[in-house]
């Protein structure tokens, strides 16, 4: 491909200037941050945006998240930054948060699914920010996927999905963390968690009272408008059907998993579980790996062509929250806990 650029051992900013026009002439890049690849666009143009819809073939009324360079573009965007709000960015920008603020007009409604508030991030990873810099706008940029399949974490996983839908494509290597961001709102000085990720409950409480939305485990009904990307429909999922089963009795879930195991059956689990299954995909031994490891791993699963994936699920506390919640996603709610 000729728009490619391989930052994988070393890149200079100024290599980054092509891929920056393209953002600025409405053009869609694909690039790395420090939770997943993204489909990035020019997020104050609607054309453009339409086009990240388009190349997804992501539903209208899920909504996008802007990634911003520094605290100025930010102010461009939103009406205002209350107490709380200054203290998570001051703490945790640039990071894998998303804060949702009441929008400026500037924000088209394209990007917030017809709401009036808008996803604001700022990613730390250094080729994300350094586009957007060069680019003079925040970039709109869902996770680098077909919606309803895993999301990506390196190049090499999505390049055939989307070769031929993005005008660039920047390989930045495996992704640091492998799950999207946090995403939380600010609502009467309480901060609510919509969708978790690397940052977590007992980071965010630091800075204020915080809840967890009632949805972050359980689904949003068709009709209901969400608040945050990654809350509506089927998510994260392989072709093949997946089942989750947990249990923090290691036995039970082994008797479970073996209820359904057979020759057409793959499992993916932490290493010491899934060492005893022929058909297996092994995901490491802490939350960390698993982060890392998930969306690969429901790659991979699909080449293995079997007629079921059962997949062992964590504890949902601490980073477990939000690995729960996408594999929660990919299994259709298809879910035991025993």
């Amino acid at each position: 491909m000729k728009n490619y650029l391989d930052c994988i051992n070393d890149y200079k900013k100024e290599d980054l200037k092509e891929a920056a026009s393209i953002i600025k002439n409405g053009g869609l890049v694909l690039f790395p941050t420090e939770t997943v690849y993204g489909i990035g666009a020019d997020g104050l143009n609607e054309k453009a945006v339409k086009n990240i819809f388009l190349a997804k073939a992501r539903a209208q009324d899920n909504p996008l998240i802007l990634h911003v360079s520094d605290i100025e573009m930010i102010k461009k965007l939103v009406k205002n930054i209350n107490s709380i709000e200054n203290k998570l960015i001051k703490e945790f920008f640039p990071g894998p948060l998303t804060i949702i603020f009441e929008k400026k007009n500037i924000v088209p409604n394209i990007i917030t699914g017809g709401l009036n508030t808008v996803a604001i991030r700022m990613p730390s990873n250094k080729i994300a920010h350094d586009l957007i810099e060069l680019s003079s706008t925040p970039i709109a940029a869902p996770s680098a996927n077909i919606s309803g399949k895993p999301s990506g974490t390196n190049i090499d996983d999505i390049f055939d999905e989307l070769n031929g839908k993005v005008d660039y494509i920047i390989n930045g290597g495996n992704t640091k963390i492998g799950v999207e961001s946090t995403v939380v709102r600010v609502i009467d000085n309480n901060i609510h968690i919509l969708r978790p990720g690397k940052i977590t409950y007992d980071d965010l409480k630091r800075i204020a009272n915080v809840i967890v939305d009632e949805h972050v485990l359980n689904d949003v009904k068709e009709s209901q408008k969400v608040l945050s990307p990654g809350m509506k429909y089927k998510h994260y999922a392989p072709n093949t059907k997946c089942i989750l089963i947990y249990s923090d009795d290691k036995n039970k879930l082994i008797d479970k998993i073996n209820e359904y195991y057979n020759d057409n059956t793959l499992v993916i689990a932490t290493n010491k579980i899934a060492n005893m299954y022929k058909n297996k995909i092994c995901l490491g031994n802490t939350l960390e790996d698993i982060s890392h490891n998930i969306f690969k791993a429901l790659r991979q699963a699909d080449k293995e062509n079997k007629e079921l994936i059962i997949i062992e699920g964590v504890k949902p506390t601490g980073l477990g929250l939000a690995i729960m919640n996408r594999l929660i996603r990919a299994c259709s709610h298809n879910y035991i806990e025993i």
